[in-house]
């Protein structure tokens, strides 16, 4: 068996390129670089880290759109992404004083 020695250089390509696929990934929603246009609601509460119920309320109040088809709810997963940036630029604005 010969033996193959990796060097401190190696691992440090390594990591580079681990960590920039990484962010690559984490950047796009896990449907969207699947190629899905439409997710069902378990995704939807699983990218929010929401309740069954307060998807239910978002819906209600028409804070997010949806289509029913049959007893299928979808959502486009554009629409998502759009909350949740919405929701990213209202933390980020700074609050008024009293």
């Amino acid at each position: 068996m010969a033996a193959e020695i990796i060097t401190k250089e190696d691992l440090q390509l390594f990591k580079s390129e681990l960590i920039h696929e990484l962010r690559e990934l984490i950047a796009l929603p896990s449907s969207k670089a699947q190629g899905k246009k439409w997710i069902k609601s378990y995704e939807v509460r699983e990218m929010l880290g929401i309740s069954p119920g307060t998807l239910q309320h978002m819906r209600t109040n028409g804070t997010i759109p949806y289509t029913k088809m049959g007893g299928l709810v979808l959502y486009d997963i554009e629409d998502v992404v759009k909350l949740m940036e919405d929701a990213k630029k209202s933390a980020k604005k700074p609050q008024a004083m009293s």
